[in-house]
């Protein structure tokens, strides 16, 4: 028999019917878990329940709420990025214990849209895809020749829940792998798909001189800011490619634009960006960033989309653990958040 402790839930953002229905299933077996939905994602509403909550899940809580909520013991933040949350927390904790937990619920999509990404960009397909729209049949390999996968060197920056997912993903193919990871010693992978050569942060030019492919998943950290720049891209080589799906500061923008128009490097796809609320240009048009990587033909833009499907529900099941983890009774919760490594 499950020994229940009455706990109280406070979503601060517009749930969907389906998964209201999807968390009151799942959750079904703790009667005593309260879930709160309001009615309108209104701050006001949220500061009115925030007293009664041991749990609030969102994704931009302000210090005013947090501060009302006195009971408040476990913050889950539903997607992957919290370098917006840190120094709020650090903040919070002074005075009363709060963990921090950020989702990593759309791992997988993110993962499968790296592998989408890169093989995208070895073979070609949107630049053939546009001439076929045009009516311009098989260009051929004149125009967009595809870069063969096999033999690659794959560096893997970063080896938590995306790239170990990437790993999976691509372990099928004729590629060797590199992984840079911040520390080993917190390595929960037992068996890896397959051999991998290691590099620590100190590593990271040997590691870039060593692979001709770069997927970068790492978090935004004020130590991985401006991560890559100038002379690691010059390291990774002409033949190099790159795929990230990390925050856009990791890479420093005017260092990866020119590195792609120099042809410094190979190609590049990304799917994140700089300026998240570009104003329209004279025809209309929003960039999410201050150079034209748009007019560059060795590059695949993609939107920010790495997360897609947004519905799919199972994406909220390790939110489902953790409240039943605290309604249990118990202190361990899946993807705490250290607030000094900021990730």
């Amino acid at each position: 028999m499950i020994n229940h402790n009455p706990i109280t839930v406070l979503f601060i953002f517009e749930v969907r019917k389906e998964l209201q229905d999807y968390l009151l299933q799942e959750l079904n077996e703790y009667p005593k878990i309260r879930l709160i939905f309001p009615e309108t994602a209104n701050p006001e509403i949220f500061l009115k329940y925030a007293p009664e909550a041991n749990i609030i899940i969102g994704w931009r809580p302000t210090k005013e709420l947090l501060e009302a909520s006195k009971n408040l013991s476990l913050f889950i933040n539903p997607g992957v990025g919290v370098q917006h949350l840190i120094d709020l927390f650090r903040e919070m904790n002074k005075t009363q214990k709060i963990t921090l937990v950020n989702g990593h619920g759309n791992t997988y999509f993110t993962a499968q849209h790296a592998v989408a990404l890169l093989l995208s960009l070895t073979n070609k397909i949107i630049p053939h895809h546009n001439w076929m729209v045009e009516g311009q049949w098989r260009k051929g390999d004149t125009d967009a020749i595809s870069i063969p996968l096999r033999d690659r060197r794959i560096g893997l920056l970063g080896y938590g829940a995306i790239n170990t997912k990437v790993h999976q993903f691509l372990a099928g193919f004729d590629v060797t792998f590199h992984v840079l990871k911040r520390n080993w010693d917190r390595e929960r992978v037992k068996n890896y798909p397959t051999p991998i050569e290691k590099y620590s942060i100190n590593d990271l030019h040997n590691f870039l001189k060593a692979i001709d492919t770069l997927i970068v998943a790492i978090p935004l950290t004020s130590n991985t800011e401006g991560m890559i720049s100038k002379n690691e891209l010059e390291l990774l080589g002409t033949k190099g490619l790159l795929v990230t799906v990390a925050r856009g500061e990791i890479i420093d923008e005017e260092s990866l634009y020119f590195a792609l128009k120099n042809k410094l490097i190979a190609g590049a796809a990304i799917d994140v960006w700089y300026n998240y609320q570009p104003k329209p240009d004279e025809q209309g048009r929003k960039y999410p960033a201050n150079y034209k990587f748009f007019e560059l033909d060795n590059v695949i833009l993609s939107p920010h989309r790495g997360a897609s499907p947004m519905n799919d529900l199972r994406r909220w099941n390790e939110v489902i653990e953790n409240i039943s983890r605290l309604s249990r009774g118990e202190c361990e919760f899946l993807n705490v958040v250290n607030l000094e490594e900021e990730y």
